[in-house]
């Protein structure tokens, strides 16, 4: 139902699975939200180089990050809005926007928090899912709390 492209900025990046895991996670947070509509989302897969230039360039952080996310429309948290968004002229679905992955800090924070690389990674496109939809935790308000929350339900931690 939903298109997931997952593209690689750096070859040899060691995990093959990731782009199925990532696909999953997605998938379970779209339906989780409640999006009925085909939709679209671009994924690129990096190293850590790769991801701070990108975080330097948009944010203007000098720094590695785990995860970017470039929301395409302005949405409400937890009430999607298909017309609210933009349309891939040729299908009709929804583009919902772009996600950057780092495929080192999944391999670090995997093993820092000890759960392992195939659950951050999850983890992390579940959180960047939530971003396109709509949800910030630029404070630790209720926004934080509220973004927090679904992250748990969705990957199944409440």
């Amino acid at each position: 139902m939903h298109e997931i492209a997952v593209s690689r900025e750096v070859a040899n990046l060691g995990h093959r699975n990731a782009a199925a895991l990532i696909r999953k996670a997605v998938n379970r947070a779209l339906d989780a939200e409640n999006v009925q509509v085909p939709c679209l989302i671009s994924v690129m897969l990096t190293d850590a180089e790769g991801i701070r230039q990108v975080n330097r360039e948009f944010r203007g952080i000098d720094r590695e990050t785990d995860v970017l996310s470039f929301p395409l429309n302005e949405l409400t948290p937890g009430s999607f809005d298909p017309e609210a968004c933009e349309r891939d002229w040729d299908t009709g679905a929804v583009m919902l926007g772009d996600m950057m992955i780092s495929l080192p800090a999944c391999e670090r924070q995997g093993e820092e928090f000890g759960h392992g690389f195939e659950r951050e990674i999850q983890y992390l496109a579940v959180h960047s899912v939530l971003h396109l939809l709509g949800y910030d935790h630029v404070d630790e308000g209720e926004q934080k709390r509220l973004m927090r929350a679904r992250e748990k339900a969705i990957m199944g931690d409440d």
